[in-house]
């Protein structure tokens, strides 16, 4: 397929860079290393060759949200999202932007927030999932009351909100010792962010900002195939939520949140997300240059869906949430 746009596709810069290192072999970060700082050379190239039009760009992870200094992070988020707009600004017809923020102090990332999409042209923003706040070993999840007036910022300008992964900190991770590969992208990546997805939906976010939108990326972190059994707990009993949340979580789960095909090529996975959020929530990326663009367009361009479900995934549901065809 001709035209696919791509969402969850990231770049560094050398303030950030190191926060990648570790994630895949020593033996193949010099090439990773290149890939993140790169946007207009190897990434354009593969774009052409396996029919990528755009890529909607975001910072690597953790970055700012690993800086409990809300001061120093608001600088940092600051020359990312300047140099990003340079790097978007010089092929704007293949690059977007999605702003860093500076989670640690919400008034900061209101402000930062409406400087990217009102003076820089950004479409959204991406959070890498909690912020370590004060002190390494305090964090913030986005449910917290403090964040709301963030939020309200988030609805009024009407872009979404992508909530990417990052590790659950060292001091909160005994289930992991003696198994590190169970870190990162393989489990507790999905295991964090889907777990404070659920916290966003059962803080009654979504009742008080019910126009937010909330994307997850690798195909919804899991969530798609437990959002039954969520709503279903102690069902037998008649037992209402514990927790401020008006609706069920499926509702908000299908009115409130995409899902992207990033790092997740299996069609048995995109078909079942498919039939629990439906094609119209559904967006095709690559995870670049975590993982190939190669891989997830050859698996997505022959993958057993509908040409007319193909276009939506690959592009026209992006351009409509992005409202890139307004661009």
């Amino acid at each position: 397929m001709q035209g696919k746009i791509g969402l969850e596709e990231h770049f560094a810069i050398e303030d950030t860079i190191n926060d990648s290192k570790g994630f895949l072999p020593e033996r193949v970060w010099p090439e990773l290393r290149a890939r993140l700082l790169d946007v207009h050379d190897k990434r354009l190239a593969e774009m052409d060759k396996h029919g990528m039009e755009m890529m909607i760009l975001s910072l690597n992870a953790p970055a700012v949200q690993a800086i409990p200094d809300a001061k120093r992070a608001y600088e940092v988020a600051r020359k990312a999202n300047d140099l990003l707009a340079d790097a978007v600004a010089k092929r704007p017809d293949r690059f977007a932007a999605l702003a860093a923020l500076p989670m640690q102090d919400p008034e900061l990332a209101a402000r930062e927030l409406e400087r990217c999409v009102r003076e820089l042209g950004f479409c959204g923003a991406l959070a890498n999932g909690f912020s370590q706040v004060g002190d390494p070993e305090t964090v913030a999840y986005y449910d917290l009351k403090q964040y709301w007036p963030f939020w309200a910022v988030v609805e009024r300008l009407d872009i979404p909100f992508y909530l990417h992964p990052r590790n659950p900190l060292p001091s909160w991770s005994r289930m992991y010792e003696g198994h590190s590969w169970l870190l990162g992208p393989t489990w507790a990546f999905g295991v964090e962010t889907a777990t404070h997805a659920l916290r966003l939906m059962g803080a009654g976010l979504f009742d008080e900002y019910p126009r937010l939108q909330i994307i997850l990326g690798h195909m919804g972190e899991g969530l798609p195939y437990s959002m039954w059994r969520i709503d279903n707990r102690n069902n037998w009993s008649k037992s209402p939520h514990n927790c401020p949340a008006k609706k069920k979580m499926t509702e908000y789960f299908n009115a409130n949140f995409y899902l992207t095909t990033a790092g997740n090529f299996r069609t048995q996975t995109l078909i079942d997300a498919m039939l629990e959020i439906g094609v119209d929530r559904l967006l095709f990326s690559t995870d670049w240059p975590f993982e190939s663009i190669e891989d997830a367009a050859v698996w997505f361009d022959s993958a057993s869906i509908s040409e007319p479900d193909r276009i939506k995934i690959g592009r026209t549901n992006a351009l409509r949430l992005f409202k890139l065809a307004d661009r």
